[in-house]
C-alpha cells in the first residue's frame, strides 16, 4: 500500500505544480478594451506605368487585449480610416479602409508604465465610395508591427501611446489604371485610452 502511494507521489506533485502555475497565471490575467485616434501616413508606389499615391488621413482603432501571464498576451483589433487613392495625379478614388487583425504582444510593468511590443496580421478591406464608376473594392493581407506604452492614470483606467506600422500590397481599386502590385507601408502614430477589467 505504502509502495503504491509513493509511486503515485511524482504524478501528484506534477499535478499540484501545474495547478499552481495555472492559478498563479489566472490571478495575473488582465483584459482591457481601448480606443485610439491615429494619423495614417502611407508611401507612394510606382510600377506597371502607374504611380499610386494614398492620401494621409485620421483614423480610429478599437482593441480588445488580454494578458494571460505577466509578459505575453494577445489582442483583437479593428481600425477605420479614409484611404483615398490618387493615380498618376489624374484620378482620385475616394476610399475607406477597414482593417481587422490579431496581434501577439510582450509587455512588462515599470512603476506606473507598461511598455510593450507587438506583431501580428490581418486583412485590410478597401471600399470606394459609391458613385465612382471606375472603382472596385479590394482586400489585402497585412503584416502589423509596433511598440508603445500604457500609462496607468487611476486603477483600471489609463492612456495608451503607440506606433503601428502596416506592410501590405498597394490596393487595386481602379478599373482605369493598372495595379502597381507593390509593397507599401503605412505609419500610424496614435494616442488612446483603455479600461482594464
Amino acid at each position: 500500500m505504502m509502495r503504491r502511494l509513493l509511486s503515485q507521489l511524482p504524478v501528484a506533485l506534477c499535478f499540484f505544480a501545474f495547478g499552481g502555475l495555472f492559478v498563479t497565471g489566472s490571478a495575473r490575467a488582465q483584459t482591457d478594451a481601448a480606443a485610439s485616434l491615429y494619423g495614417s501616413f502611407s508611401g507612394t508606389t510606382a510600377a506597371n506605368g502607374t504611380v499610386q499615391s494614398p492620401s494621409n488621413a485620421a483614423g480610429v482603432l478599437l482593441e480588445l487585449r488580454h494578458i494571460s501571464n505577466p509578459l505575453v498576451g494577445y489582442e483583437l483589433n479593428y481600425s477605420f480610416n479614409r484611404a483615398n487613392q490618387n493615380y498618376n495625379d489624374f484620378e482620385e478614388i475616394k476610399t475607406a479602409a477597414h482593417e481587422v487583425g490579431a496581434d501577439w504582444f510582450v509587455s512588462f510593468p515599470v512603476l506606473m508604465l507598461k511598455p510593450f511590443i507587438l506583431a501580428g496580421g490581418g486583412i485590410i478591406f478597401f471600399h470606394p465610395d459609391s458613385g465612382q464608376p471606375d472603382s472596385k473594392s479590394d482586400a489585402k493581407p497585412v503584416f502589423v508591427y509596433g511598440a508603445g506604452v500604457d500609462w496607468t492614470v487611476i486603477p483600471h483606467i489609463g492612456l495608451r501611446f503607440q506606433y503601428r506600422g502596416n506592410l501590405y500590397h498597394a490596393p487595386d481599386v481602379s478599373h482605369a489604371f493598372s495595379s502597381t502590385n507593390a509593397f507599401t507601408h503605412t505609419a500610424e502614430p496614435m494616442i488612446g485610452a483603455y479600461l482594464r477589467f
